[in-house]
């Protein structure tokens, strides 16, 4: 996936300095090439230097020349630098350069400068949107849920900082089907309340809040909605087929009740959707629009789209149902549009909402979906393109199940039966901040197995108490200092040589770079890596050189780079909505 369009970073200052060296040389060695793109990466073997160049191996084709030759004569062109202690030509023609330690440690004053802005990027101007969650309001949020909110939260979190105006929406199923299901499942409870007995089907919804959500209307309606068993049991035909059956007492329930159907569903949806709002709010999730499926029908918009479908002559009738041409965009067969009862199928109200989003100005449209709709991403796209429009600027991120362990048991995770773990059960069990960690572990393509047991320990086998126990540690130090931190924003940082502080500075240094690389491959999954290794890097200096030494030069400079790493901590864990306690 690529976002559209990437907002241009500030380059790090030695970064910028290498590339102007490069282009320098460049200039003298092959004129005629002065503009080709000069990329630098960072070695991932210290020996190899702090910024390595494939510059020649770019050249050496079209200058019919042997790469470390073309090397060669890079490295002797170029101009001297008073923060490069060596170039090095290695392997088949990399240019590697070694900074000299004052020029790795000058990230510290530049954190210490741009605060909780450092790794960020001035605003472009692109507008994306990020829809995500979207569950069906049809009962409790589960872990897999969770996932996907935890990932779109994060998602959006880091491409704010990383310069985009985003929007986050959550769309709203509040019509159809599966609202009709949990409807109808809520008055059969209720009817079993009033001793109206009825065979409940084991399709529907049958969770304990089905029943509270049936003693909710009845303390507010008591017997307004009683029918009848055998009233209700009139037009349900025995029949093996489930969901014929379940259809049979939806249709029944809006005959028997009217106007009364319409309060039931309204109920149900109010106390589900109001739920799901307050778990999402209290998991630190929020969304700027909670934009409704129904509001696509009242407007026209899904009888309009499948009209400009018929019109472009990607339709056909069959069987009495409205058929669009999936299969010639690659989907597996062709979808129903319009089903023979002349109601719109979901796939319909999809198309529409897709293109009331184009409609809304945004510039790329990032959907986060489960995995198990791997399949609907070419119909989607098909369409779209079906209509006009430019299915290109549709991305669609797809969240793998999550397998949660407990006691070394996997958990239940059915949504009819009633037996799944719920995210505010999870939450509950191990708290706000490992659920977020945890859940940003994997790639979001990549299956997760959630270790309850690991995530609840205090233990450095623990990710999310690792990278936290950083920030306190810093915080510790910094009150045992009892200095004014204002002052360490010019502190002189020549006293910092060994190699791990050259290497605590090096990961500081990448800070910006990781955020605009994982922003591109919409990979907040990348940031926790990062803050776990440098986590990593802290503890491995902190544990091997005492920070409040008798020497000011050298505490005053220790203390600086334990700031700049607890500000870079900070603004990471930030992103992925994890809090940074001052003490553990």
């Amino acid at each position: 996936m690529t976002v559209f369009p990437m907002p241009s970073a500030t380059p790090p200052t030695l970064r910028q300095h290498l590339t102007d060296l490069l282009r320098t040389a460049l200039q003298n060695v092959a004129p005629e090439h002065w503009d080709v793109d000069i990329l630098l990466e960072r070695p991932k073997q210290a020996s190899h230097g702090d910024f390595a160049s494939s510059l020649a191996l770019q050249l050496a084709r079209s200058l019919k020349t042997n790469p470390r030759q073309v090397a060669e004569k890079l490295v002797q062109a170029l101009p001297r630098s008073s923060v490069v202690e060596k170039v090095a030509i290695a392997g088949a023609g990399f240019i590697n350069f070694t900074l000299t330690p004052g020029a790795r440690t000058t990230v510290v004053p530049t954190i210490f400068a741009q605060g909780a802005s450092f790794g960020s990027t001035p605003a472009s101007g692109a507008r994306l949107q990020v829809e995500f969650v979207s569950a069906n309001p049809t009962g409790p949020l589960h872990v897999g849920h969770g996932r996907g909110a935890a990932y779109g939260a994060s998602l959006s979190s880091l491409l704010a900082f990383a310069g985009y105006d985003v929007s986050r929406e959550y769309y709203v199923n509040d019509a159809g089907r599966q609202m009709d299901i949990l409807a109808v499942s809520t008055w059969l409870r209720y009817l079993a309340i009033y001793g109206e007995v009825i065979p409940f089907p084991s399709n529907a919804y049958q969770g304990g809040y089905v029943i509270e959500m049936a003693e909710q209307i009845k303390a507010a309606q008591a017997d307004k909605y009683v029918r009848s068993a055998t009233s209700v049991m009139t037009n349900v035909p025995e029949t093996d087929d489930l969901d014929e059956r379940l259809d049979a007492f939806i249709v029944t329930g809006k005959q028997l009740l009217g106007e009364g159907w319409h309060a039931i569903h309204q109920h149900v949806l109010n106390e589900q959707l109001t739920d799901c709002r307050a778990d999402l709010e209290e998991f630190g999730v929020n969304f700027d629009v909670w934009f409704s499926e129904r509001s696509l029908y009242d407007s026209g918009e899904v009888a309009q789209v499948v009209d400009m479908l018929a019109a472009n002559n990607y339709t056909y009738e069959q069987d009495g149902a409205l058929w669009f041409r999936s299969m010639a965009f690659g989907d597996e067969k062709d979808r129903v549009v319009r089903r023979d009862n002349g109601i719109y199928t979901y796939f319909a109200s999809d198309i529409a909402y897709h293109l009331n989003k184009f409609a809304r100005g945004f510039d790329k449209l990032i959907d986060v979906w489960g995995a198990d709709h791997h399949g609907y991403i070419a119909r989607v796209k098909g369409a779209l393109t079906a209509t006009g429009a430019d299915a290109s600027r549709l991305d669609v991120a797809l969240v793998q199940f999550v397998s949660l362990f407990r006691n070394g048991e996997k958990a239940s995770m059915s949504t009819r039966s009633g037996e799944y773990v719920t995210l505010r059960q999870l939450r509950s069990e191990v708290g706000n901040d490992a659920c977020r960690f945890f859940y940003m572990l994997r790639k979001c393509d990549q299956a997760l197995d959630f270790d309850l047991d690991l995530a609840k320990s205090q233990s450095n086998d623990n990710p999310v108490y690792y990278v936290q126990y950083a920030h306190a540690r810093i915080c510790s130090v910094l009150a045992q200092w009892k200095g004014d931190t204002m002052q360490l924003a010019t502190a002189d940082l020549s006293p910092l040589t060994h190699e791990r502080e050259i290497a605590l500075c090096q990961r500081l240094a990448e800070f910006p770079e990781l955020i605009q690389s994982a922003a591109r491959d919409y990979a907040p999954h990348s940031l926790a890596f990062y803050l776990k290794d440098l986590a990593a890097d802290f503890h491995s200096w902190y544990n091997a050189e005492r920070v409040l030494v008798d020497d000011e030069l050298t505490r005053n400079a220790r203390l600086a780079l334990a700031l700049a790493t607890r500000q870079v901590l900070q603004n990471g864990l930030s992103i992925l909505g994890v809090s940074q306690p001052e003490s553990m």
